[in-house]
């Protein structure tokens, strides 16, 4: 049997069949769903995928909403780029393609925020198009089986893993099962072929996988060259008056790019100075409990700093370089923040400082 028949077979007896987008051809859910998943677990896609739909449940309407509305329904999955682009995305769809998703794959790829493999399984789910995949999975399942070396992000090494995912389609019939066929390889590369332990010895594919017969299955892929990943220091203020907490929204770039996030300063020092500058000489911020959070390429030590402000200025001035900041300042209600927009490592921050009442407004806060 070929290998996109015994992935097949496989797929349909032993894959997964439960997950919420499966079986639909409806290419909002599906692409909906491959962006959630890029670099992010399913268990964690899930409720989110769920939530999102339940808010915006057609193409259409999530077109019509605004950025703003969007980003709370992303915020704490991460790689916050990828809902600034699903929602531009879908406006282009509405303006340049009727409301329509294209059919091609080399249309649907010159999208905001697709690449090459997600428009290939948009095309494969929806249309049956025979068009290959390559995300994290494919690539380790396909490294392993060929015993292809190299670090799986190279181009060169991509462009080896691309003309084997052609050749596996060339070699099949054309009533190939496509939407079978592509989720088969993302199940073996999630459920057996994983990165630590994989399963061989339920894997269809053993018996012809290189890495088996060569012992190479901790070798393969070939690791990426681990750098040193610096470390950025930032000191945040919460300050807090009538069980509201001061925000402001970032510019759609970056990290937190159209999030709501706390005022930022480089030390406590700077912050402390800011605060007496703004509210009298003698004002002393509570400092909490320091943490770090970790990103692909940095890790961020955040220093909470906490402020009860019984009365404020009608205007506070911009904090640091970003002369706009006061502009995009809103005040928000500690018994709304399960709705708002905000990063995970400060969402998680203000939730563990500020217990819930019976009632569900915000209580006293709690030093660590």
């Amino acid at each position: 049997m070929s290998f996109a028949g015994t992935v097949i077979d496989w797929q349909r007896e032993r894959g997964r069949h439960d997950l919420p987008w499966q079986g639909s051809r409806d290419p909002y859910r599906v692409w909906l769903s491959e962006i959630m998943l890029q670099q992010t677990q399913v268990a964690t896609v899930i409720p989110y995928y769920d939530r999102f739909l339940s808010r915006f449940p057609t193409l259409h309407a999530l077109a019509r909403a605004s950025q703003e509305e969007v980003m709370p329904y992303w915020a704490g999955l991460g790689y916050y780029a990828r809902a600034r682009n699903l929602h531009r995305c879908a406006r282009v769809i509405v303006d340049d393609w009727h409301g329509a998703f294209p059919k091609n794959a080399d249309d649907i790829a010159k999208l905001p925020g697709i690449g090459p493999s997600t428009a290939n399984a948009i095309a494969a789910f929806c249309y049956n198009a025979r068009q290959p995949i390559l995300d994290g999975n494919v690539k380790r399942v396909f490294c392993r089986y060929y015993g292809i070396e190299g670090e799986t992000q190279k181009k060169a090494t991509e462009a080896v893993l691309w003309e084997r995912a052609w050749q596996h389609l060339e070699a099949v019939p054309d009533d190939i099962d496509m939407a079978a066929y592509t989720q088969g390889l993302m199940d073996l590369g999630a459920t057996l072929c994983t990165r630590s332990k994989p399963a061989c010895h339920r894997c269809p594919l053993a018996g012809h996988c290189v890495a088996k017969r060569e012992g190479r299955q901790a070798q393969l892929p070939t690791p990426r060259q681990r750098k040193v990943v610096p470390l950025r220091q930032v000191c945040v203020l919460i300050l807090e008056q009538n069980e509201q907490i001061l925000m402001y929204r970032r510019a759609d770039k970056g990290i937190w790019g159209g999030l709501l996030t706390l005022p930022e300063f480089r030390d406590r020092q700077a912050c402390t100075a800011y605060l007496q500058q703004a509210l009298g000489e003698h004002t002393a911020p509570v400092a909490l409990a320091a943490f770090e959070h970790v990103f692909t390429h940095f890790r961020l030590h955040i220093e909470p700093l906490l402020l009860h402000a019984p009365a404020l200025p009608a205007m506070l001035p911009p904090v640091g370089d970003e002369a706009d900041q006061s502009s995009r300042w809103q005040w928000v209600a500690l018994d709304t923040l399960a709705d708002t927009a905000l990063p995970a490592p400060l969402r998680k921050l203000l939730t563990g400082y500020f217990d819930e009442t019976p009632n569900g407004a915000s209580g006293t806060p709690r030093l660590f």
